[in-house]
């Protein structure tokens, strides 16, 4: 429900009087960046709109649909969402996800992509919405509704669909059956092709509040002192599954600090001819990382963390801590690094981060995208 949601006052306001006034638009993305609550908010708006006892700002919560609403169990409410091909499956769709869908959201409304991805695989292997889905998109729309007056289909991250599955649902986006709701919720609208852009009305997400996040951190981790957590809340850049992560001490995180930390400081020792093992140990580092152990999704995920370190230490060169958003160990170990990074490497460091980011998503050859990217960092270090 929309009390469930923190914060995005604004938004609600904005569902709610769409469906007072009989005006909902028919195809909508909500965008903005992870844990602002988009998936939530989507939900939120769809339970009012199928609500059969709706308040001035809110739904009842006690209906016959708003029941179903709590177990994201209603006949007339479907889900698209990306999802990892098993070894031996020929085709996948999401509801064959659905169950473990529907658990991860109820146990977390904020959830996030990695989240996701650790429930229904390993982590390490990219997601997508196949092309098949479009198929099943399809049918579960010519249906007529079972209980409610409108059929409501989220897709959450469209960016990851398929271009052939975008391309097949093109025409019902922009002519849906009467009283049909889509609502896309994506962390990069950038990726979504512009076909299907065009035919959204689009709704920009904006970050939560340090004081609505250091709320509901409290509620959360009772056991975190108040220092944790307005620390937290202030780092977290306005999400809150990214303050969920830093109180929890995620794992993932100090991972890919640890990675940072071990290639920036071979690529200067490297650079400065301070490693006697020269390049051998650069090249082991790069095969290390590339391996299916670790998977395209974390290598992603290392390389976007990355990018946020650069620009971290960038910032920190200004001495204004205010303007600074990082951990405890982030910060120590930005007080000898960051005069490395400084105006005349800073926006190529963050292009050959996003290069390579890029191409492990395009399933380029991971050891040669590593490689390369090292011997970038030697070269740009030294500027």
């Amino acid at each position: 429900m929309f009390a469930d949601v923190i914060g995005q006052q604004n938004i609600k306001n904005r569902f709610i009087r769409s469906v007072k006034d009989k005006r909902i638009p028919h195809a909508q993305l909500l965008h903005g960046q992870p844990g602002v609550g988009k998936l939530a908010l989507a939900i939120a708006y769809a339970q009012f709109i199928s609500c059969k006892n709706r308040t001035e700002s809110d739904a009842c919560g006690v209906c016959p649909s708003c029941v179903k609403y709590k177990q994201l169990a209603h006949p007339d409410l479907h889900f698209v969402f990306p999802v990892i091909k098993p070894p031996k499956a020929t085709t996948v769709i999401s509801d064959d996800f659905l169950n473990e869908f529907r658990e991860i959201f109820i146990k977390n409304p904020y959830f996030g992509l990695n989240d996701w991805y650790e429930k229904i695989g390993d982590g390490a292997k990219q997601g997508m919405i196949y092309s098949n889905e479009s198929s099943e998109i399809l049918r579960k729309l010519s249906l007529k509704t079972y209980e409610s007056e409108y059929k409501v289909m989220i897709i959450w991250l469209p960016e990851l669909m398929h271009e052939a599955c975008a391309n097949k649902v093109l025409k019902i986006l922009e002519e849906p059956p009467e009283f049909t709701v889509f609502l896309l919720v994506s962390n990069n609208p950038d990726r979504i092709i512009t076909t299907i852009l065009s035919r959204t009305q689009q709704i920009k997400i904006p970050r939560l509040e340090e004081i609505e996040i250091a709320d509901a951190l409290e509620k959360k981790f009772p056991e975190k002192s108040s220092t944790e957590i307005k620390n937290a809340a202030r780092i977290s850049d306005g999400s809150l599954l990214k303050a969920f992560n830093l109180l929890n001490d995620s794992v993932a995180q100090r991972l890919n600090f640890d990675r940072f930390v071990e290639i920036m400081r071979l690529a200067w020792m490297v650079g400065n001819r301070k490693d006697h093992a020269s390049l051998k140990t650069l090249k082991k580092w790069s095969e290390d990382i590339a391996s299916a152990d670790i998977g395209r999704e974390r290598q992603k995920q290392f390389l976007i963390y990355a990018q946020g370190m650069v620009r971290e230490n960038f910032i920190n060169n200004l001495k204004h801590p205010q303007l600074n958003y990082m951990t405890d160990y982030e910060s120590e170990f930005s007080k000898n690094f960051s005069p490395f990074i400084n105006e005349r490497n800073v926006e190529d460091l963050v292009k050959e981060l996003a290069l390579a980011e890029r191409h492990i998503e395009q399933n380029v050859n991971a050891k040669m995208i590593f490689f390369d990217l090292v011997l970038k960092i030697i070269m740009l270090l030294k500027k």
